[in-house]
C-alpha cells in the first residue's frame, strides 16, 4: 500500500536551505555560508580562519539526519557541517567551501560516515585543500554491527555511533591538541563502537508517496539511517525481546565488530530516527542498562538518549555501544556549545550569513606559468608526447571498454573515458607543460570537468594525490624517482578514499604493479625511459590479471565468477593503456637519453 506522504514543508527541492535558514535563527552561535542552493554549509559563528588557532572538525554528508549534521555544530563540537541534499552525498564543492571557511594553521579533520559517495566527495575535497596548502586528515567511522561482515570494499556503514566521534574529536581539539593526535584519538575511538538500529516503518521523503513494505505487525532489524533493507523482517517483539536481540548482536564474539568484553566500561546512546516518542526511547534505556550490565558484565558509565541521527520520520531506534577509558569520558564531559548535545544557547546574533570564501589566490603563479609556454623545454616536450600518446591511445580503446563494461559494469567505460581523453587533448594546448607539477594540476580539472561517475572522481583524485606529492619539491625539473613518488601517492589515495587494493579487480592492479616496478627498476639503475617502459609492461600484466580476480569494488561485484573470467577489468586496461601508450611514445622519441 501507498499514499501521499504527509509533510509540513514548501517545495520539496528547498527543504535543506529552509531549515538551515530555520537553525540559525534558533542557534545565535551558528552561521551559514552565502551560496545557496548548490553550497549548504553550517558553521561556527565564532570561527575565522585568519585567527582561529585550533583543529578545525568538519563532518556532514547527506540531509534527513537531523539533527546530524549541523545541529552538532558548536565550540568543543562541530566547526562546520556540509549539508546534501536529502540522503545525498554533499558535492565536492561544498566541502571545500566549509574547509576554506574554517581551517586555520593547525588545519581540520574530516570525520566521514562510510558510504561510497560521502568517501570520494570529501576524499577529492581532502586532496583538493591539500593542494591548496591546507593540513588535512580524514576519519572514516563504520560502526554498523548488522549485517555479516561483508565482501568487497563497501564495509560496515556509518551510523548514530559518528555523533560520539564528532564529541571526542570536538573536545580534543577543544583542549588544544595538534592534528594528528586529534585525527588519532578520533580513529581509536572510531574503532571502539558499534550500533545496530530497528525499525517500524520506513521513512518518506520530502515529496514522495509513503510506502509500508514491512506491512502490520512487522518491524525489521538492522535496516539503514536511508532506509535501505536490513538483516530481517520480524514480527514485532515486546521492547525487552528487541533490545536484548540488538546488543547480543553488537556484542557478538562470532562478528567480533566491537573490542568489548565483560569487565569494560561501555557509553550506551539510545538514538530515536525520527518519529519515535522519548517515552519509547526512555523505556528502551531502562531496558538496556541493566542488560549490559548484568547479562553482559559491562559497566555502563554514560547514557545519552534522544534523536542524535534520525532517518526523517522512521519509527523506531538504534542503540549505540562504546568502550570507553578516561580519556574518551573526558572527552564526552567536556563543555560543548552544540545545540543538540543539549547545549544552551548564549550570546549576540551575528548576521546569519557570510560570503562563500573564494579559492586562494595563485599570486605565487603569474598568468604566464599557467598558461603553454612560447617554448617547450626538454621536460615540457616529454610531458607532451607522453599526455598525448595516452589520451590517443585511450580515445582508440574506447569500443573494447565500452564492450568490456557491457559485459561486467554498466558498458559506459569507454565513453567515459574517451570524454575525459578527448578534454585532454583540447586543453594540453593550454598546460603549463615546463611547469611539471602545475601540468597534472590541470590534468585533473581536465578530467573533473567532464569524466562523470566513479570513474571521474577517482581520477581526478589521481591527479590532485600526484600534484601534491611533486609541488613538495621545490625543484623545477622532476626527476624520475620523484615521478615514482608522486605515482605511488597517486594509488595511495585512490586506495585510500575508493577502498580497493590489490586483487579487487579495478584500475588498480594495473598501475600497483607498475608502480612496484618502476620503483625497483630505478633503484637497480636502470634508465629513466627503460624503467618507465618495463613498468608498463607490468601494468599490462596486471591489467590481464583481472581476469582471474574475484571483483570486490563497483559494480562488477554483481557478476558472477564465470562471466568474469572471460573480460579483464576495464578500468584495469584503461589505465594499462595509457601508460604503456606514453611509456613507448617516450622511448621512441627520446630512448635512453631520457
Amino acid at each position: 500500500m501507498v499514499f501521499q506522504g504527509k509533510k509540513l514543508i514548501n517545495d520539496p527541492n528547498d527543504v535543506v536551505t529552509e531549515f538551515i535558514e530555520g537553525l540559525v535563527e534558533t542557534y545565535p552561535g551558528m552561521q551559514f555560508l552565502d551560496g545557496f542552493p548548490e553550497v549548504k554549509v553550517v558553521l561556527r559563528a565564532d570561527v575565522s580562519r585568519s585567527t582561529y588557532d585550533k583543529v578545525a572538525i568538519i563532518s556532514g554528508g547527506g540531509s534527513g539526519h537531523e539533527p546530524a549534521h549541523a545541529g552538532f555544530v558548536g565550540e568543543g563540537m562541530l566547526t562546520a557541517a556540509i549539508c546534501g541534499d536529502v540522503f545525498a552525498s554533499p558535492p565536492v564543492d561544498s566541502i571545500l567551501a566549509g574547509i576554506r571557511a574554517v581551517t586555520g594553521p593547525m588545519g581540520c579533520l574530516l570525520i566521514v560516515k562510510n558510504y561510497t559517495g560521502d568517501r570520494l566527495n570529501f576524499g577529492l575535497a581532502a586532496e583538493q585543500a591539500k593542494s591548496e596548502g591546507y593540513k588535512v586528515e580524514t576519519v572514516i567511522v563504520g560502526d554498523d554491527c548488522a549485517l555479516p561482515p561483508p565482501r568487497g570494499i563497501a564495509g560496515r556503514r556509518g551510523l548514530a555511533g559518528t555523533i560520539l566521534i564528532h564529541k571526542v574529536a570536538g573536545a580534543a581539539a577543544a583542549a588544544g591538541l595538534s592534528l594528528a593526535d586529534v585525527a588519532t584519538e578520533a580513529k581509536c575511538a572510531s574503532e571502539m563502537v558499534g550500533t545496530m538500529g530497528v525499525a517500524l516503518t520506513v521513512c518518506t521523503l520530502p515529496g514522495q508517496v509513503t510506502s509500508d513494505r514491512l506491512g502490520p505487525g512487522k518491524m525489521e532489524l538492522g535496516l539503514g539511517i536511508h532506509g535501505e533493507p536490513g538483516a530481517a523482517v520480524a514480527d514485532i517483539q515486546p521492547v525487552d525481546v528487541v533490545v536484548s536481540h540488538v546488543l547480543d548482536q553488537i556484542l557478538s564474539p562470532e562478528t567480533n565488530y566491537v573490542p568489548i568484553t565483560r569487565g569494560n566500561r561501555v557509553v550506551l546512546m539510545i538514538n530515536g530516527l525520527g518519529a519515535t516518542p522519548m517515552m519509547e526511547l526512555m523505556i528502551a534505556s531502562g531496558k538496556a542498562v541493566p542488560k549490559l550490565q548484568l547479562e553482559h558484565g559491562l559497566a555502563v558509565d554514560r547514557v545519552y538518549t534522544g534523536s542524535f541521527m534520525t532517518s526523517i520520520d522512521m519509527a523506531g531506534f538504534s542503540i549505540t555501544i562504546m568502550r570507553a577509558d578516561e580519556t574518551i569520558l573526558q572527552r564526552l564531559d567536556a563543555a560543548t556549545k552544540a545545540p543538540y548535545w543539549p547545549v544552551g544557547v548564549a550570546g549576540n546574533h551575528p548576521p546569519a550569513k557570510i560570503p562563500v570564501p573564494m579559492p586562494p589566490s595563485r599570486s605565487t603563479k603569474s598568468d604566464e606559468s599557467l598558461s603553454r609556454p612560447p617554448q617547450l623545454n626538454r621536460q615540457g616536450q616529454i610531458l607532451e608526447v607522453a599526455i598525448e600518446a595516452a589520451a590517443n591511445a585511450v580515445i582508440d580503446l574506447m569500443d573494447s571498454l565500452n564492450d568490456w563494461d557491457s559485459k561486467v559494469g554498466d558498458g559506459d567505460c569507454g565513453s567515459t573515458m574517451y570524454r575525459g581523453a578527448t578534454a585532454i587533448l583540447e586543453d594540453i594546448k593550454n598546460y603549463p607543460l615546463n611547469d611539471a607539477a602545475q601540468t597534472v594540476n590541470e590534468l585533473g580539472s581536465s578530467v573533473r570537468r567532464v569524466m562523470g561517475g566513479t570513474s571521474g572522481i577517482i581520477y581526478t583524485i589521481f591527479f590532485k594525490a600526484a600534484y601534491a606529492q611533486l609541488t613538495a619539491s621545490s625543484q623545477s625539473i622532476v626527476t624520475a624517482k620523484q615521478w615514482a613518488e608522486a605515482l605511488e601517492a597517486s594509488i595511495a589515495a585512490v586506495s585510500k578514499y575508493g577502498g580497493a587494493s590489490a586483487g579487487y579487480r579495478t584500475l588498480l592492479d594495473a598501475l600497483i604493479p607498475a608502480s612496484a616496478m618502476l620503483q625497483e627498476r630505478l633503484n637497480a639503475g636502470d634508465d629513466p625511459c627503460t624503467a618507465f617502459v618495463l613498468s608498463s609492461e607490468a601494468a599490462c600484466n596486471g591489467a590481464e590479471s583481472t581476469k582471474h580476480m574475484q571483483a570486490q569494488a563497483g559494480r562488477s561485484t554483481y557478476i558472477s565468477g564465470e562471466i568474469l573470467a572471460s573480460v579483464p577489468d576495464p578500468g584495469a586496461m584503461a589505465a594499462a593503456t595509457w601508460y604503456r601508450a606514453a611509456a613507448l611514445a617516450v622511448k621512441e622519441k627520446y630512448g635512453a637519453s631520457s
